[in-house]
């Protein structure tokens, strides 16, 4: 049996146990995602990334996004299979990895612990610092966008969502002129709505 790591400033306390759950079935996403989790959160949590069993590779429609929202139940309840059968210890905490959070309020219903994904966190820290805008790929998550942000009780806060013709796939191929891309969408979303930059 695996033995829960423990933190380092305090040998007593458990070291909490992040679930990071990838809405799409691109491994390279899961392990882009993990690695980005692990630089902001170093030895502070153990965490696992698991991605969806089925679906699209990239969420960018309507369709595509309500098959993500079940694939990130069906990847919870495989989750809590997997660690419950090798005996380690619950998970602390959920991150659907996605920004769009595909299946938030249907995971939080179900979850015992406390579960959030990309957006809401986004919404929550960029609300902090007024109106804000949101610039992505894609012009099928304008309306995905505004609905989930109404719904998470942030459309006050919601200055504007842009979006540009490439899709999240596209932008994927091409790191650096997508970098380029959305940095120009974002100046020009800060210029046009007077969101937070």
């Amino acid at each position: 049996m695996r033995q829960r790591q423990t933190c380092p400033s305090c040998s007593k306390l458990p070291m909490p146990r992040l679930l990071l759950i990838n809405p799409n079935t691109s491994t390279g996403v899961s392990a882009l995602v993990l690695r980005h989790a692990q630089d902001a959160i170093g030895h502070l949590a153990q965490m696992d990334v698991v991605t969806a069993r089925f679906g699209a590779p990239f969420i960018a429609c309507e369709a595509s996004f309500a098959v993500a929202a079940h694939a990130v139940l069906d990847a919870w309840a495989e989750a809590q299979a997997v660690q419950q059968a090798a005996g380690q210890a619950p998970y602390d905490a959920v991150l659907i990895a996605c920004f769009g959070d595909p299946g938030l309020l249907a995971l939080r219903q179900i979850c015992p612990v406390p579960v959030t994904g990309l957006a809401e966190a986004a919404f929550c820290e960029a609300s902090r610092l007024g109106p804000f805008a949101i610039v992505t790929g894609g012009a099928a998550w304008e309306p995905m966008l505004a609905r989930l942000a109404h719904s998470l009780g942030y459309g006050q806060s919601l200055a504007a969502i842009h979006t540009v013709a490439a899709t999240g796939a596209e932008l994927a191929r091409d790191p650096v002129a997508a970098h380029a891309l959305l940095g120009q969408a974002c100046q020009a979303a800060a210029a046009a709505s007077g969101a937070a930059s």
